[in-house]
């Protein structure tokens, strides 16, 4: 009866064995391919460097300046350009300016990536379903795996450096995109795509000029989740390199830096409420304009 009470197991030296196998073949994927890797991802790293370069090099004013149109421009609220100017205004006061600029371009960066490769792919998703159905299990598996669980194959990959943490931040923070682009098309009003295929229009025309339009209110939100998601990545992504604040927040736990990690906790927030607010308002303002178009 002792079976009952002890789960049987795969022999271990079988699991010992495939471990050894997966382990093995990735340290000799980096040894053989380690060269050519780096190459096929340096324009990347160029990329992430000139972003970050423009962030940090532009006068402070001007950086302040020109959230503050985007604010206006999605918001068309003063409150909102008052909230934006003035977190990073307080940011900068408190001497976290350089940092923060740094941590802004990286989860500005992913966000272009995350929407640029997540929308084709909800489309992907949306249009063929046994596609769908297999992005659904990736997606679940992608959004309940433990983050710190990136890291590994990409360091054994890549090793320390801006380019790691950046894939790391991009696969944590894509499936939101992916899912609400999806969602979004499914929820176009059946009555909307039949008009559409009265006046004849083509397959790519009706997504292009009718679902994908109205379904831009919830491809916001995902945005928005992508970019909350983005930012709580970066902490963690800071123990392979990632500068900014989240490097900040690490040092602080490690010397157990009270003010610093709350100083620079708050400068993370603070740069999540300009962001949110952003992709917020700009997101209502398409809801309001749906609701209008439709009435």
């Amino acid at each position: 009866m002792d079976w009952l009470f002890k789960f049987p197991q795969i022999d271990p030296d079988s699991l010992l064995a495939v471990k050894r196998l997966t382990d093995g073949s990735l340290r000799a994927l980096t040894r053989n391919y380690g060269d050519a890797i780096e190459n096929f991802f340096y324009p990347l790293q160029q990329v992430l460097i000139f972003f970050e370069d423009v962030m940090t090099g532009a006068p402070w004013p001007l950086v302040i300046l020109v959230l503050a149109v985007i604010a206006w421009f999605a918001a068309h609220r003063w409150s909102v350009v008052s909230a934006v100017a003035g977190t990073l205004i307080a940011i900068g006061l408190i001497g976290l300016w350089n940092d923060a600029m740094k941590t802004i371009s990286l989860v500005f960066t992913a966000t272009i990536f995350s929407i640029a490769i997540g929308i084709p792919l909800g489309i992907l998703m949306n249009r063929y379903k046994r596609v769908g159905r297999v992005m659904q299990s990736v997606l679940d598996v992608m959004q309940t795996m433990p983050p710190f669980v990136y890291l590994i194959p990409v360091v054994m990959l890549l090793g320390i450096g801006r380019v790691p943490g950046f894939i790391a931040v991009v696969i944590y923070a894509i499936p939101p995109i992916i899912r609400l682009t999806d969602l979004g098309i499914r929820l176009v009003d059946k009555e909307v795509l039949e008009a559409a295929d009265a006046y004849g229009c083509s397959r790519s025309q009706k997504l292009w000029k009718v679902q994908i339009p109205l379904a831009m209110p919830t491809i916001m939100a995902g945005i928005n989740q992508t970019i909350m998601m983005a930012l709580g990545m970066v902490v963690i992504a800071s123990m392979i390199g990632v500068q900014g604040l989240g490097l900040n927040v690490l040092q602080a736990i490690a010397n157990q830096y009270f003010t610093q990690g709350i100083f620079n906790g708050f400068a993370i927030v603070g740069i999540a409420i300009i962001f949110d607010r952003i992709s917020q308002a700009y997101g209502d303002r398409l809801q309001k304009h749906r609701g209008a178009t439709h009435d």
